[in-house]
């Protein structure tokens, strides 16, 4: 934009200038633009004149202020910015720090004077003294306040109210020095919390007094029950007065520094007044005793109530769980008492469950959840508390794999553990089932939030069968039907497990969406938010599957190891169990269950062929050839399964197995590598499988370590026995990698397999005194050597010639040794001096000799 172009924009706004079209010459244009500024600064006189005279009248100079301070003070306002009130020091910022040091020196100071010279004074002298500096810091917040000056009114209001407390002590000592500490305590407690109240009624501007007056206050009924002597459930009935009076100041008042407080404060009473009535309940010898601490407790229950249906919806849960855990707790001590020793527990477990039933969902919902989340802790505590006889019955039996087949026991419980108590246990089976119900009816309470029902009712799946699982044992039932009863419920879990879910049907009234393809499946009575139904159920269905595939799972364990005290119940137990899973994994529908199912049955089948091999009394290394059969089966059920997933699973489980039969034949050599062979030929049979292909290294392993087993039990010393075979299959292996691959390193494809026989075999040779392994050697060597100059290979080349000339150097070294006896002792030194003065002769060709060599062997594969 040129001169002439500004000029018009910025003329264009007063209306001065004419248009583009008849734009004025230089000289004109210059007198306009003079005109405008001096336009421009007269009105900016102006407007500076009129924004000092209303700054001046909203916020009048300070006289006392030193100019200094005012120039630093004075509010810089850049234009267009609106100026605002300069805060007072009441803000949080460096000016508080040194109001509050100064109020707490003034504080201390008082203190010491009260304290120290108080002595020195008479009676009128003190009195005029406490009482002006009192009377002085309760009235100067006020002058200081119509100052503005909050922060300053505040330190010296806390000045003020430290001086009170000093005033009562004083007058304690002066003049009341024979009333009773603790009782005048309380008496000045009340009254200092009222004054203090009043006091901070009268200044509402100050947020010191009246949180102070609240903390106070918490004395007073306490301190009066500790000077009567009261008992301690008087004590814990002046907690809870106090916690009603808390509970009225944040019911009823609206300070943001007060209610907060008041609401802590609150919990804090209420908390120990709940605890310290149901510990006097919970050590109630009788229902007399029982009943007043039960009274407290209702009385507790009553204050939660009331705070929770009159509070915000925010502060409304907690009082309401403090009120159903009062309740449970006022009932179920009472009960408790009347009741034997065993039915403690389940009496309160039973109370909570009631407190469940008459629960409500009409109902605030802040109610609810408190009184539904007091109720379902005290059955959640139950349920933990039946616990320990379920854990008993899965782990107990793993005593019984030290004493296999040592015979059924009278009992289950001598089977699971001679060193539990179950006295108490007898009631645990009720206590899971009541908590599986109450988990299960949960839901009704909020009939709209349906994410937590499929959750719901996996945990009362879980519970109900913690509760069947730990019913023998806590009943003490016979080992037989113990057993049979585990057998069942695993069959039962199962089932639950292997259902299909069906179709779901569409809800009544419902319509397909048909004008949006995204909800075209959707009913309309389904949210838009929520997944639709078919999906929830399928979650579901799958939650459910886990749940009780895990507890069939968990229950086939326990029963299989309680099951090794018989030998009947052994073969009984693994062949149900065999039966079941195999079904299980033959027809379960989902994607993992079906997996587990399938190395579950692979285990009992493994468990149940072992168990019949040992029924005959072989040995352990007869008993692995019989376990052999697993594994085999598993290998010719894998090719042929119809679901590729199971494949996989069951062949790990084979291993395993082959793995439990190798370790079983360990202690026998001469079954040892029968074992490890016909392990070698199942991995082979496997590896025919294009999938499996891979397999096939370990089967030559396998069958290169049965031949070395089979050659150590029969004393075979000979090293080229053991390292033959490995060369063998290495080479083969190399050769194929070659004909695949004809740019593979020689060192890759052959270099293993003739290192494991041609360096064991030097080895072998240097120590053997004999002539035939050497010359053998030798010749081997020799035709590696020619072998790898003919096809170019250096790892032959390389391998065989080192061998050969090591060899070479063994045998003809006795001969070299008597060769240089013979001669005279000046002959070999001069010989070496001329082979040394022949190669510093001819050096560079014999350098360039190396280097083409090394060049040569580069260019080998």
């Amino acid at each position: 934009m040129d001169l002439s172009t500004a000029t018009h924009a910025g003329a264009c706004g007063t209306g001065h200038t004419p248009t583009m079209e008849n734009a004025p010459p230089p000289a004109e244009e210059l007198v306009i633009l003079d005109r405008e500024l001096v336009h421009l600064d007269a009105r900016r006189a102006q407007l500076l004149a009129r924004r000092a005279w209303l700054i001046s009248v909203l916020w009048p100079p300070v006289p006392q202020a030193p100019p200094f301070a005012r120039a630093q003070t004075a509010p810089r306002f850049g234009a267009g910015h609106v100026p605002r009130a300069p805060k007072d020091a009441s803000a949080p910022g460096a000016q508080n720090v040194p109001l509050t040091l100064g109020g707490i020196l003034l504080t201390i100071a008082a203190i010491a004077f009260t304290l120290v010279s108080w002595g020195d004074m008479g009676i009128g002298g003190r009195s005029l003294v406490l009482g002006a500096v009192t009377a002085l810091a309760l009235a100067t917040p006020a002058l200081l306040l119509r100052r503005g000056l909050v922060s300053t009114a505040e330190s010296v209001a806390a000045l003020g109210l430290a001086l009170t407390v000093l005033d009562a002590y004083a007058l304690h000592r002066v003049a009341l020095a024979d009333v009773d500490g603790v009782g005048y305590a309380a008496i000045a407690s009340a009254v200092l919390a009222a004054l203090w109240t009043a006091y901070g009624l009268a200044l509402g501007r100050l947020r010191i007094p009246l949180p102070a007056a609240l903390i106070t206050a918490q004395l007073p009924f306490l301190l009066w029950a500790l000077a009567a002597g009261a008992g301690p459930l008087t004590a814990v009935w002046t907690l809870l007065a106090t916690a009603a009076l808390d509970v009225a100041v944040a019911l009823w008042t609206t300070g943001r520094a007060v209610r907060p407080l008041a609401y802590a404060l609150a919990w804090l009473m209420g908390g120990w007044a709940l605890i310290g009535a149901g510990g006097m309940a919970v050590a109630a010898g009788g229902v007399g005793d029982a009943l007043r601490p039960g009274a407290l407790l209702l009385a507790v229950a009553a204050l939660g109530l009331c705070t929770a249906w009159r509070a915000p919806s925010s502060h409304a849960v907690a009082p309401a769980v403090a009120a159903g855990l009062a309740v449970i707790a006022a009932v179920g001590g009472t009960v408790r008492t009347a009741v034997p020793d065993a039915w403690a527990v389940p009496g309160y477990v039973l109370c909570a469950v009631a407190l469940l039933a008459v629960v409500r969902a009409g109902l605030p919902r802040p109610m609810t959840l408190g009184l539904a989340g007091a109720g379902g802790a005290v059955v959640a505590g139950g349920a933990v508390w039946a616990l320990p006889p379920v854990a008993a019955t899965l782990l107990g039996p793993v005593n019984l794999l030290e004493r296999v087949w040592s015979g059924a026991p009278d009992g289950i419980r001598a089977a699971l553990s001679g060193e539990l108590s179950w006295s108490w246990a007898t009631l645990t089976p009720l206590v899971l089932l009541i908590a599986a119900a109450a988990l299960l009816t949960a839901h009704r309470l909020t009939p709209t939030d349906r994410t937590w029902r499929p959750a719901s009712v996996c945990g009362a799946l879980a519970l109900t069968w913690s509760a069947l699982l730990a019913a023998p044992a806590a009943l003490d039932f016979g080992y037989p039907a113990a057993v049979s009863l585990y057998v069942l419920l695993t069959a039962a879990t199962l089932a639950v497990a292997v259902r299909r879910p069906g179709p779901d049907p569409a809800p009544a009234g419902s319509a397909p969406d048909t004008g949006s393809p995204a909800t075209a499946a959707r009913p309309k009575s389904t949210p838009p938010g929520d997944p639709p139904p078919a999906a929830r159920r399928g979650a579901a269905d799958g939650q459910l599957t886990l749940t009780a595939f895990g507890c069939a799972l968990a229950t086939s364990a326990a029963t299989a190891m309680l099951s090794l005290a018989s030998e009947a119940a052994t073969f009984t137990v693994l062949g149900v169990l065999l039966a079941l899973f195999t079904g299980y994994a033959a027809y379960a529908a989902d994607r993992v269950t079906p997996l587990v199912g399938a190395c579950a049955a692979a285990v009992y089948a493994t468990g149940f062929t072992a168990a019949v091999a040992a029924s005959f009394h072989l040995p352990p290394h007869h008993v692995a050839l019989a376990v052999l059969a697993v594994p085999a089966a598993v290998a010719v059920l894998a090719a042929r399964l119809p679901r590729r997933a199971l494949a996989l699973p069951l062949e790990i489980t084979g291993a395993a197995a082959a793995l439990l039969a190798i370790g079983l034949a360990a202690g026998d050599a001469a079954t040892l590598w029968l074992v490890l062979a016909l392990c070698g030929v199942i991995v082979a049979g496997t590896a025919v499988r294009a999938d499996r292909r891979p397999l096939g290294y370990a089967a030559v392993a396998l069958f290169v370590l049965a031949t070395w087993v089979r050659l150590a039990a029969s004393d075979v010393v000979t090293p080229e026995a053991y390292t033959l075979p490995v060369t063998v299959s290495a080479l083969v292996v190399g050769v194929l990698r070659r004909r695949r691959d004809p740019q593979a390193s020689s060192w890759a494809a052959y270099g293993p397999g003739l290192a494991a026989t041609l360096l064991p075999s030097l080895f072998a040779a240097w120590g053997d005194q004999h002539w035939l392994r050497p010359l053998l050697l030798g010749a081997v060597a020799l035709a590696v050597t020619l072998t790898g100059a003919r096809h170019r290979l250096q790892a032959l080349l390389v391998l065989g010639g080192a061998v050969l000339a090591l060899d070479a150097l063994h045998e003809l070294a006795p001969y070299v040794v008597q060769a240089v006896g013979a001669l005279p002792r000046w002959l070999p030194p001069a010989l070496v001096g001329l082979l040394l003065l022949a190669v510093g002769a001819t050096y560079e060709q014999r350098l360039r000799d190396a280097r083409r060599l090394r060049e040569t062997l580069g260019r080998m594969r």
